[in-house]
């Protein structure tokens, strides 16, 4: 029992559970920082959002995912820099061989190892109780906002490769004709499910 005058911290949180409301979380956000669900099985919009918030970030294989293409770009590359020394020596030309595919290596090797991760640290989202953020690109920075009162429908699609890491594109489709389709790769497919069912509540509650 304490004391009069001290402040005990338990009260109000047995009494939000003697009432059937789990205990307030110190994260305003119902998923972590890697996009997966928080600790919550039926996840529940935050309020409102302030845009100089965190993003949240997208799965981690969704990085793997960008990974692998880039692997299979900068394979290509390579090859194309090979057949090009080949050629020039055939020609004749007064360049020594390995130059063009030297550069063609290096060229390879930014794309496989620095790309993605450029990428995957540039793109992530936000999510509140009406309405998705959703930020990419780092040269050409794209951040658009989707009020859930504009969405008709939403999809939640899967590639072989997808399907393999677990993870799911979500697009929501719009009214309007600019931008009326936004796409949101790289969340986990069990948290894709559980975005598309809440947004589609709010949609219904909405339409009451």
């Amino acid at each position: 029992m304490s004391e009069p005058g001290t402040d005990d911290p338990k009260p109000m949180q047995r009494q939000e559970q003697a009432v059937g409301v789990p205990p307030r979380s110190a994260s305003a956000s119902p998923w972590g920082s890697t996009g997966e669900p928080a600790v919550t099985a039926s996840p529940r919009f935050a309020g409102p959002v302030d845009d100089s918030d965190a993003l949240t970030r997208l799965h981690p294989n969704y990085k793997l995912l960008m990974r692998l293409g880039a692997l299979f770009a900068g394979l290509f590359i390579l090859v194309l820099g090979i057949v090009a020394d080949g050629a020039m020596q055939a020609a004749e030309f007064a360049v020594p061989f390995g130059i063009v595919s030297g550069i063609a290596l290096l060229l390879a090797l930014f794309i496989i190892i620095r790309v993605p991760n450029r990428r995957y640290h540039t793109r992530g989202y936000q999510v509140s109780s009406d309405r998705l953020r959703v930020v990419r690109g780092y040269l050409w920075r794209s951040d658009t906002i989707v009020p859930f009162g504009r969405v008709q429908h939403i999809d939640v699609d899967q590639g072989p490769m997808e399907r393999a890491l677990g993870i799911a594109t979500m697009t929501l489709h719009t009214a309007g004709s600019h931008n009326a389709s936004i796409k949101l790769p790289g969340l986990g497919h069990e948290l894709a499910i559980a975005m598309r069912e809440e947004i589609r509540s709010h949609i219904k509650r909405e339409a009451l």
